[in-house]
């Protein structure tokens, strides 16, 4: 993922609400969301290449999502997935305080990440690159390609416009909206994460349109205050058309 905004405890209909957009190369293969055969608990998309995954939730209202660190000279080609951690995480039935532990304990192992979960009760995150996670209140959360709320104009302008659209809220509309700005940044905005200004540039809207890289997908996840959780999500194609819609809700049990 490369803009996640999460609105926790925040909102009076909906205590949790996600709003995901997933940045990838076009040639990486990629089954879309659906409950998985192997682990029927779990609801999301999945990456055929390592087979783990970037966003999911569980029928039980756990979720994960994770985004990638913007460090080239830091990168290890020998890595493992960082896809397994949100695996791990919906699989686990850990606390967020025992999820942040084990993420402590492993998270050296991987390039770079984020990964924002909860346990259906709290909400955590842990930054892999300074190597600490803490539990999260009330409030509102942009996560990038860098720490949590750090002010990178996709994360800042992303936030403004959901503040605004989580008033009257009554679908999703107005979050794919956000989602689907593909303004970039003036030059001057920019941040320096060590790829070159034509990358940084590109990537600075919240929704990525290239022919080899871009948005893939983009996600929405509310759970209600009556416990119904709604899952939208919309796949793209490499010019941004809409190629599919997965739309499912569920009781959590």
């Amino acid at each position: 993922m490369c803009l996640i905004l999460v609105v926790w405890r925040a909102h009076p209909q909906y205590p949790c609400l996600v709003a995901a957009n997933r940045d990838e190369f076009h040639a990486r293969p990629t089954a879309r969301a659906e409950w998985w055969p192997d682990h029927p608990e779990i609801l999301a998309g999945r990456d055929l290449q390592a087979g783990g995954t970037w966003l999911g939730i569980t029928r039980t209202g756990r979720f994960a999502a994770l985004t990638n660190y913007r460090d080239p000279e830091q990168r290890r080609p020998d890595a493992p997935s960082r896809g397994a951690l949100v695996t791990s995480m919906l699989e686990s039935g850990a606390s967020v305080a025992e999820g942040l532990s084990y993420l402590r304990s492993v998270g050296g192992d991987y390039n770079g990440f984020n990964l924002i979960f909860s346990d259906g009760r709290r909400l955590g995150i842990h930054e892999s690159v300074p190597g600490s996670g803490r539990e999260l209140g009330p409030g509102i959360y942009g996560l990038s390609n860098h720490l949590l709320d750090t002010p990178w104009p996709k994360v800042q302008n992303a936030k403004t416009r959901l503040q605004a659209a989580l008033s009257g809220l009554s679908g999703t509309a107005p979050l794919l909206d956000l989602l689907r700005d593909d303004r970039p940044a003036s030059d001057a905005e920019l941040p320096r994460t060590g790829v070159s200004v034509e990358w940084e540039r590109l990537l600075s809207s919240a929704f990525v349109r290239a022919p080899d890289y871009g948005t893939r997908c983009s996600t929405i996840i509310r759970i209600d205050v009556q416990g119904r959780a709604y899952f939208d999500e919309w796949s793209w194609n490499s010019v941004g058309t809409d190629i599919g819609r997965t739309h499912l809700q569920f009781e959590l049990g």
